[in-house]
């Protein structure tokens, strides 16, 4: 299963803290358009049918079925740059 770094338990929890969005909000990872290696990540209000649930610390990540497959044994991190823009990462291995 993906395992989350700090740092993206921190980022994730950031952007998905507004009042104003659903509790169940989180990050979802899916695959790219037009069969794309590249990865799509999204704000998402809940898991859609099927996905992988990955949550820790309250952190959410909805995980399409062939992404979670591709993404079992990784890591997600995230840093935040001076800029303040989001940059996140998968790497082998867990955490």
């Amino acid at each position: 299963m993906l395992t989350l770094t700090s740092g993206a338990v921190q980022v994730i929890r950031t952007v998905t803290a507004n009042p104003e969005l659903p509790p169940e909000t989180g990050i979802r990872i899916e695959s790219g358009l037009d069969g794309s290696d590249a990865l799509r990540l999204s704000v998402a209000p809940g898991p859609e049918m099927n996905d992988q649930v990955v949550e820790e610390e309250g952190a959410k990540v909805y995980l399409e079925p062939t992404v979670a497959e591709l993404l079992d044994d990784k890591t997600l991190d995230a840093q935040v740059d001076p800029q303040g823009d989001v940059a996140f990462t998968i790497a082998e291995g867990s955490a």
